[in-house]
C-alpha cells in the first residue's frame, strides 16, 4: 500500500528529479516508510512506500526488471500473489523479495495486459516498457485503489491523489461547472469527473495505454472487467448457497489477514463488520477492533439512536477482541474539516468526517485495518432502495425512477434554482445522461422483474460503492494506514453477482419497498433501519455471531448532524456559509439563506445539503 505518481512530457522535455519530488511530496502521507524516484529523459515515476509485506529494501519501488527494460510503479495488495509466484517460478522466474510487487512486475512481463485478470486484490499501477516507449496504467476491477490522470500543456501526469497533479509546475486550476452540477445532483460523482478541468479518475477495471513512439500519442482505454449481476440459471438448494457463501467469505477474510505488520478491524454493531471480526478472531489471538460513536446529549428524534458504541462493545466482548472507542462531539466537525477536505479532495457521499476519526483511532494501534465495505451493495443491504418490480414496465421507467431517487439533496426544480449562477450554458440534462450511461453499461438481459433489482445493485456497485472505497482509501492513507475490504474478493464477488435476488431480499423481494420510497430530502434519508436485506449473509453467519447481531437492522454510519447543525454547530454553519463565503458565487443567495433558515427552525431537514455546502466551501477555499 503506497502512493504513486508519474510525469511524461509529450513534447520531449526532460523530467527532473526536482519536478518529480515536488509532486511526490504532496502524497508523502501515503508512504511514510520511504520514497524514491526513477527518471529517464521525458519520463519520470515516483513512489512513496507504506511497507506491509516484505519490509526489507527488496520491495523498493519504482521496481526495474532484471534486464532493465520494464519499470513498475505499484500501489496495492495482491492476495493471491503466492499462487502467482509459484506459477512464475515454474516458468523460470526467480525472486529476490518475499512481497507481491515483484510478482506483479513479472506477471505483467510474462502475461502482458492479461495479467490484471489474474490479480485478486486491490491495485493501481503504471508499467513502463522502455524499449517500446509504452506506458500502461490500470486499476483493480472494483476500484478500491484510486488513480487520477491529467493531460494539460502537453504533459501527462498521474497520481494516487489529485493534490500531486496540482503540484505540477504550471498546472492551471479551472473549476468544472458540470461537475458541480453532477455533485449537487447525486451528492456524488457517478462519472469519472472531478471538480477540476483536466483531471479525471481512471475508471475501475480499466487499462489505459499511451505509446510515445506514435506521431501524436494519445491515451487509449478499455475496460477489462465489469460487474454482471444476473441470477444463476443453475438450480441449487438455498442451503448450498448459504454454505458456499460461508466458505468463500471465510477464505476471503483469511487471505486478507496476511501481513507483516499489526492488523485489526472496524467494528460497528452491523452484520458486515461483525462478520469480518468474527472470522478474523479465529485466526488472530490478539485482534484489535475499533468503533466511533457519538455524544447524543440533547439529540432528539431518529438521530438519538445513531450511537452504536454499546452494541459494538457487546459484540467485541462476545468475540474477545481488544476493543477501542472514540466518541465524536459536535465540535469535531469544525476541528477536522480542513484536513478532511485536503485528504479526501473531491466530495463523496454524505458526512464522511466520522470516517476520518475512525481511521485516526485505528492507526494508533495497527497499520492494516479490515472494513466491511461492499457487503451491502453485493447482498442487498439497502432494501428501501429497491422498488416493487411489477411497477416497472420498461427500461425508461426504470431510469426515471432511479434518477428521481438518487436526487439526494434537492428536487430537480429546486436544484436548478439553487445552482442558477453555475448552470448558465450547461446542458441541464447532463446528470440524467451520465446516469443513463451507467445503467446502459450493464450487459445483463432485462427480461423479468428480478433483472431490475439486479440492475439496481449494479448501479450501486458502480457508483455508491466505489465512492466508499475512495473515502476508505484516502482517509486511512491520511494516517499512513492500509484499509482492506474482504467482501471484494474476486470469487466472493462472482458468487454474489450470481446469487438469486430472492436469497438476498427474501421471498417477497422487498415487497412494500420501492425505489424512491424515501423522499430525496426526507427527514430520515439514509437512516431507515430494516433487517430485511442480506438474508443469505445472515443465514451464513448464524452460528458465528449472537442472534441479536444476525437480526439487527441495517444502520448507516452517520453523526446526528441534523440536530448538531441546529444547536451546537449552528454558529459554525452560519460562519462557514455566511454572505462572504466563496460558494455564494455559485448558488442563489436567497435560496441558500432560506434553506439554512428552514433547517434552523426545524421545518425541513437539510442536513445532507448543509454538509455538502460546508465541504464545497472548504474545497473552494483550498483549491481556487
Amino acid at each position: 500500500m503506497c502512493g504513486i505518481a508519474g510525469l511524461i512530457h509529450l513534447n520531449g522535455r526532460a523530467v527532473g528529479d526536482l519536478q518529480l519530488n515536488r509532486i511526490l511530496a504532496k502524497i508523502a502521507h501515503r508512504g511514510p516508510d520511504g520514497s524514491s524516484t526513477w527518471t529517464e529523459g521525458n519520463v519520470g515515476f515516483g513512489h512513496c512506500r507504506l511497507a506491509v509485506l516484505d519490509l526489507t529494501p527488496a520491495g523498493k519501488q519504482p521496481m526495474v526488471s532484471p534486464d532493465g527494460r520494464f519499470v513498475l510503479n505499484y500501489n496495492g495488495e495482491i492476495y493471491n500473489f503466492k499462487k502467482l509466484r509459484s506459477e512464475l517460478e515454474d516458468l523460470g522466474w526467480s525472486f529476490k523479495s518475499t512481497g507481491d510487487t515483484e510478482v506483479v512486475l513479472y506477471s505483467l512481463i510474462e502475461w502482458g495486459e492479461s495479467a490484471v485478470s489474474k490479480f485478486d486484490g486491490m491495485f493501481a499501477f503504471s508499467f513502463w516498457d522502455r524499449n517500446e516507449s509504452l506506458l500502461i496504467l490500470s486499476r483493480d476491477r472494483f476500484g478500491v485503489k484510486p488513480l487520477y490522470i491529467s493531460l494539460q500543456d502537453n504533459t501527462l501526469t498521474f497520481a494516487s491523489e489529485q493534490k500531486a497533479i496540482l503540484a505540477r509546475e504550471g498546472f492551471r486550476r479551472i473549476l468544472k461547472r458540470e461537475s458541480v452540477y453532477e455533485y449537487f445532483t447525486f451528492q456524488n460523482f457517478i462519472s469519472e469527473n472531478t471538480l477540476l478541468e483536466d483531471i479525471f479518475k481512471l475508471p475501475a477495471g480499466t487499462i489505459s495505454k499511451i505509446n510515445l513512439k506514435h506521431h501524436s500519442p494519445k491515451l487509449e482505454s478499455y475496460r477489462y472487467w465489469d460487474y454482471l449481476f444476473e441470477d444463476s440459471d443453475e438450480a441449487k438448494d438455498p442451503l448450498e448457497y448459504s454454505e458456499e457463501l460461508q466458505r468463500l467469505f471465510s477464505r476471503a477474510v483469511g487471505r486478507q489477514l496476511v501481513s507483516d505488520v499489526p492488523i485489526g478491524s472496524y467494528l460497528s454493531s452491523g452484520l458486515d463488520s461483525s462478520s469480518i471480526a468474527s472470522i478474523a478472531r479465529q485466526s488472530v489471538s490478539i485482534f484489535n477492533t475499533f468503533t466511533v460513536g457519538f455524544n447524543s446529549d440533547f439529540v432528539e428524534g431518529f438521530e438519538s439512536d445513531l450511537d452504536e458504541r454499546h452494541r459494538a462493545r457487546q459484540i467485541a466482548d462476545w468475540l474477545g477482541t481488544n476493543h477501542h472507542e472514540y466518541t465524536l462531539v459536535a465540535e469535531d466537525l469544525e476541528s477536522c474539516i480542513s484536513q478532511l477536505v485536503w485528504h479526501l479532495e473531491e466530495p463523496r457521499l454524505g458526512q464522511s468526517y466520522p470516517n476520518f476519526y475512525a481511521a485516526s483511532l485505528a492507526s494508533k494501534s495497527v497499520k492494516v485495518v479490515l472494513s466491511g465495505t461492499g457487503g451491502d451493495e453485493l447482498f442487498g443491504g439497502y432494501p428501501w432502495r429497491y422498488f416493487l418490480p411489477t411497477q416497472i414496465n420498461n427500461r425508461e421507467e426504470f431510469v426515471d425512477s432511479l434518477f428521481s431517487y438518487w436526487h439526494r439533496l434537492l428536487q430537480p426544480s429546486e436544484l436548478r434554482h439553487f445552482l442558477a449562477p453555475t448552470l448558465n450554458g450547461i446542458d441541464l440534462d447532463f446528470p440524467r445522461t451520465i446516469l443513463t450511461k451507467v445503467v446502459d453499461s450493464h450487459k445483463a438481459n432485462i427480461e423479468k422483474s428480478t433483472d431490475y433489482l439486479n440492475l439496481c445493485m449494479y448501479f450501486e456497485a458502480k457508483t455508491f460503492l466505489e465512492s466508499f472505497f475512495i473515502i476508505e482509501d484516502k482517509l486511512s492513507m491520511a494516517f499512513g494506514m492500509e484499509t482492506r475490504v474482504p467482501f471484494m474478493d474476486n470469487r466472493l464477488v462472482e458468487f454474489a453477482m450470481r446469487c438469486p435476488v430472492a436469497l438476498k431480499l427474501g421471498p417477497n423481494l422487498g415487497s412494500g419497498n420501492h425505489l424512491g420510497g424515501i423522499p430525496s430530502q426526507g427527514s430520515q434519508q439514509g437512516l431507515i433501519r430494516t433487517s430485511s436485506g442480506k438474508q443469505i449473509l445472515r443465514k451464513s453467519m448464524a452460528t458465528m455471531l449472537p442472534k441479536s447481531t444476525i437480526s439487527a437492522p441495517k444502520q448507516g454510519f452517520s453523526a446526528p448532524d441534523a440536530n448538531w447543525y441546529r444547536l451546537r454547530n449552528s454558529e459554525y454553519v452560519k460562519r462557514k456559509l455566511n454572505k462572504n463565503s466563496n460558494l455564494r458565487e455559485f448558488v442563489d443567495i436567497k435560496f441558500l439563506d432560506s434553506l439554512l433558515d428552514s433547517h434552523m427552525r426545524g421545518e425541513r431537514n437539510f442536513r445532507s445539503i448543509i454538509w455538502s455546502l460546508i465541504y464545497f466551501e472548504e474545497w473552494l477555499k483550498q483549491n481556487l
